[in-house]
């Protein structure tokens, strides 16, 4: 992988992680774009450093806010408990399929343009009906905790956004939009530590050896930027009621990504 590419690609994956247009879409389009050789290996190792460069860009953004939820709970607060108990929950869904279909799951991941861009339409189509809802001030609870996580779980498809997936539900369960913004972002970093630490053991086991450190230091740092920069973005646009204009993207991506494959 060049440096170029280390770059764009990064920058793609900061972007797509926080905004709702799909980072692993959007990555598989740029690995199909580029027409890379890349061995297997070394695209996964790319990927876990670029995924761990926007959770890092994750707990800077909400560094207060993680602060916080540790000191309370520390203190036995029941509030940042239930606060807890609602992220794990939210977890659960995608780490059973994750590890149920872990093998299924790798075979989406091959640059399936078809899939891709029939996702993303998904993806449109659901940011346009989220950015109608109403009335949206109610706060997590169970259920919808629940019924996020599950959101989460599908998302796990390359073309479904994460963030569009699980703030969308949010909101059409007339959760607060910053609230389901800030759940969003927040709920998907004990998911991102999670998976990067068993790609690192299967990259370990395989006996994997660095040879492109530069194009990965640099895919880490552009992803780190645009990360950071896109999750406070993100949060404003959530609140504005702005998601419409993600769905243009999305179905605009997504309809040209078929059309490419049918021609």
């Amino acid at each position: 992988m060049s440096f170029l590419e280390s770059l764009i690609l990064g920058i793609i994956q900061g972007l797509t992680e926080f905004l709702p247009v799909s980072s692993s879409g959007h990555l598989e389009l740029g690995k199909a774009l580029f027409g890379s050789d890349t061995l297997p290996e070394e695209s996964l190792l790319f990927t876990v450093v670029v995924h761990a460069a926007t959770a890092l860009s994750t707990v800077v953004v909400f560094r207060k806010d993680i602060l916080t939820i540790i000191s309370s709970s520390l203190k036995g607060d029941r509030e940042t408990l239930r606060f807890i108990a609602f992220i794990v929950l939210s977890m659960v869904p995608a780490a059973i399929i994750g590890l149920a279909f872990q093998d299924e799951i790798e075979q989406l991941f091959t640059a399936n343009i078809l899939l891709v861009g029939s996702m993303l339409l998904i993806t449109g189509l659901l940011l346009f009906v989220a950015d109608k809802a109403q009335n949206t001030n109610r706060n997590v609870g169970f259920a919808s905790a629940l019924l996020i996580g599950v959101s989460q779980a599908i998302a796990i498809l390359p073309g479904i956004s994460r963030s569009g997936a699980t703030i969308s539900t949010a909101v059409l369960l007339k959760i607060d939009r910053e609230k389901a913004a800030r759940f969003s972002f927040l709920m998907v970093v004990p998911l991102i530590l999670g998976k990067m630490t068993l790609d690192m053991k299967d990259l370990a086991e395989g006996g994997i050896v660095l040879e492109n450190g530069s194009g990965l230091i640099v895919g880490f740092i552009a992803a780190f930027i645009t990360g950071w920069w896109a999750c406070r973005w993100m949060i404003s646009l959530v609140k504005q009621a702005r998601l419409r204009y993600f769905g243009y993207y999305c179905l605009l991506v997504g309809a040209a990504a078929l059309i490419v494959q049918w021609i």
